[in-house]
């Protein structure tokens, strides 16, 4: 078995570009999903098991944080790990976030590296 990973931004080439470097990082990816905002992203994950999400946080129809809580507060999607992807980098904004629970914190521009890692991090080494 492999990771299962979901992207959700409101832009194509964003999504594109974290799923070309996620097959860089190496790690055994047996899916990538993608969903152009949260309210999609929720309706994605009724028929998908995910292992991470990795979100925008600025999308039209649900943001990156309504979807974090949102999952927070569901049964099923509560533990799986969400992963903000941003330009924001203000350190208090990250403090914030990472005190509502969100496991990482990827900012734009990412390296295969600092997705691998992020993953590593979050879900443990791949055995």
């Amino acid at each position: 078995m492999a990771y299962s990973i979901m992207i959700v931004d409101d832009s194509d080439t964003i999504r594109a570009v974290l799923a070309r470097t996620l097959g860089m990082t190496k790690l055994p990816i047996d899916a990538i999903i993608s969903a152009t905002n949260g309210r999609d992203a929720l309706d994605k994950l009724k028929d998908s098991f995910v292992d991470i999400v990795f979100t925008d946080i600025h999308m039209p129809e649900m943001d990156g944080i309504t979807l974090f809580e949102t999952m927070n507060a569901h049964p099923e999607y509560k533990d799986i790990p969400v992963v903000i992807v941003s330009t924001e980098g203000s350190t208090t904004r990250i403090a914030e976030l990472r005190a509502k629970g969100i496991k990482g914190y990827l900012r734009k521009p990412f390296t295969p590296e600092n997705i691998r890692d992020i993953i590593v991090q979050t879900l443990g080494e791949w055995k």
